[in-house]
């Protein structure tokens, strides 16, 4: 098979005959695989390579940064043996079991691992450098995990009785300060703590949850905004682990009752990895969430963010103005700051000035003035904008409008010249005008300063390799509130679940965007006092596209579910 491999590279010129004479006779002499040699010599490139023997032996290839195999499936095969040969598996449906393997055509790997596992091999191709470095990240951290049990059982002994029952009951208000501290900077929990961050990065998280309870730590990844539970770490390093992360985020290790907030910067690969670090007290202990921040994942462009064609006309319209405030509304998650980030990266130029104020700074905008919110020491979002007021900037962002008075700040900063961007917590861009009205700021100032309100959600999307189309059920349409023959023939897209995708049919995420703009119509409502039904009434009338509306669309294109749309949106 290899040999059909060498003359089919020279056949369609990517190795001379020269070559591939040179990597037989080290193949033989070494005993490695050709395709090894091939990529150890750097006669061709792993990319090419694959493409190749995707031809050759008609197999698909799987990229396996973005594969999650369950940890059920991994150990079918034994460690050694996914080293030996290696190979990862992947899934299992009734009697296969996929394989990502180098060499498929390995007929004693093939046999060997059909004795193992019991099942008949289905290989599919992989990198030989990504399925090292899964095995790595898999098997090693595996093995790393039960290697830290085995030492948290011996260093228990060393601690006293009293200690011992105190962690068990999870309160630990007793236990020394010193000896918290020590737990913390031994060997396990450090290997336990980066072992979990580096896999959540790995898996693309963009939350760890580490939650204790009475007789087990539970950690939960939020992926594609849904949170999935992982292997527990050893209970008897739950102080230790609490308290490595409360040191890391420079936190009060002595403090144990109060909530506390901090961060920490990790060097996760070649990644710098920023966690934003929140700790609060429970029942059995303190409950760590901490929300990381990969400044490589940071979408900047708004055209990829999934608005649609008219919905994005509107928004670089109003952002484009020259005053006024332009308002970004959705719960936590929904991706407000995204989109708030990647419109100041749009607007970015030498001759503007922009200045931010956030609580917390999420991440670093070159050319862009930003300050962090310090409640504690008088600088508050109102503060810092009567501030800003003074520096003459073009434009400014403020996190959130919290209260009346950073909402009448803003505002008249809007009406004096400014173009301001915030968000505000509401379900949807009508109701965030009477939410500002609520809050004490008369209707004249909002219907002067408005330019426009964006409501979004976030749902996940179906995923690109195991999409499928299928016949939905009227009982599905019934319950979501939508009438039968929205979709053409009933057909929608749903994933059926792959090891790309981790089996949940979902692989990313796209935004729900509802944009409406003030209209001269709607500021005469908003003086006259109309409540939000009625301007609602009157944007959808002027063109407004509804968050519902507009996940319908994207069921119809096929990028996302009924379900997921049922999920973020209400029907009435």
């Amino acid at each position: 098979m290899e040999e059909k491999l060498g003359t089919y590279l020279v056949k369609q010129g990517i190795l001379t005959e020269q070559q591939l004479r040179d990597a037989v006779k080290e193949k033989h002499d070494t005993g490695q695989r050709l395709i090894s040699v091939l990529n150890a010599r750097n006669y061709v490139s792993e990319t090419k390579l694959l493409a190749q023997l995707s031809n050759i032996y008609r197999m698909e290839v799987i990229d396996l940064d973005y594969v999650i195999p369950d940890k059920k499936i991994l150990e079918r095969i034994p460690a050694e043996k996914a080293y030996h040969y290696e190979v990862l598996p992947l899934d299992v449906k009734g009697r296969y079991l996929t394989v990502a393997m180098v060499d498929p055509t390995d007929i004693n790997a093939i046999e060997d691992l059909r004795f193992i596992t019991g099942k008949e091999i289905e290989p599919v191709l992989a990198s030989e450098s990504s399925i090292r470095d899964a095995l790595d990240r898999y098997y090693k951290m595996d093995k790393s995990l039960a290697e830290v049990k085995a030492e948290a059982v011996t260093e228990t002994k060393e601690l006293d009785v009293e200690d011992l029952e105190l962690l068990e009951t999870g309160f630990e208000e007793d236990i020394e300060e010193t000896k918290l501290r020590a737990d913390a900077e031994g060997g396990p929990v450090i290997r336990v703590v980066n072992f979990y961050i580096a896999d959540a990065v790995t898996k693309g998280a963009s939350d760890i949850h580490v939650e204790p309870y009475e007789k087990h730590v539970r950690i939960r990844f939020r992926l594609d905004g849904v949170l999935r539970e992982q292997q527990s770490p050893p209970f008897n390093l739950k102080a230790g682990i609490i308290t490595r992360l409360k040191l890391m985020a420079k936190m009060d290790i002595a403090e144990r009752r109060l909530c506390q907030d901090g961060r920490i910067n990790i060097l996760v690969g070649n990644k710098m990895i920023d966690l934003r670090v929140s700790c609060i007290p429970t029942l059995y202990g303190e409950k760590i969430v901490m929300r990381i921040l990969d400044r490589a994942s940071l979408m900047l462009d708004l055209t990829k963010l999934g608005f649609g064609e008219d919905a994005l006309k509107g928004y670089f319209k109003a952002i484009e103005s020259p005053y006024g405030i332009v308002l970004v509304t959705g719960p936590t998650g929904s991706g407000k700051t995204t989109t708030l980030y990647s419109t100041l990266a749009r607007l970015n130029s030498p001759d503007r000035q922009i200045m931010t104020i956030e609580d917390p700074v999420e991440y670093n905008l070159h050319g862009i003035n930003q300050i962090q919110v310090h409640e504690e020491i008088g600088l508050s979002f109102s503060n810092a904008l009567r501030a800003f007021l003074r520096q003459a900037p073009n434009i400014i962002l403020v996190g959130e409008i919290r209260d009346s008075e950073t909402a009448e700040i803003a505002i008249r900063a809007a009406l004096t010249g400014h173009l301001v961007f915030s968000t505000i917590h509401t379900n949807d861009a009508p109701t965030t005008i009477n939410r500002l009205v609520d809050m004490g700021i008369p209707p004249y100032l909002v219907s002067s300063a408005l330019v426009l309100i964006q409501a979004q959600r976030l749902v996940r999307r179906i995923c690109s390799q195991c999409r499928e189309k299928i016949k939905v059920e009227e009982k599905l349409l019934e319950q979501a509130g939508i009438p039968k023959g929205t979709f053409p023939d009933d057909m929608v897209f749903k994933g059926k679940g792959c090891p790309i995708c981790n089996q949940t049919g979902y692989k990313g995420r796209i935004g729900l965007y509802e944009v409406m703009p003030i209209s001269p119509d709607i500021r005469r409502m908003i003086l006259s006092g109309a409540t939000s039904d009625e301007i609602a009434k009157k944007a959808e009338k002027d063109g407004m596209t509804t968050l519902r509306e507009d996940g319908i669309e994207k069921v119809k294109q096929g990028v996302t579910t009924i379900e997921e749309l049922m999920r973020e949106t209400v029907s009435f």
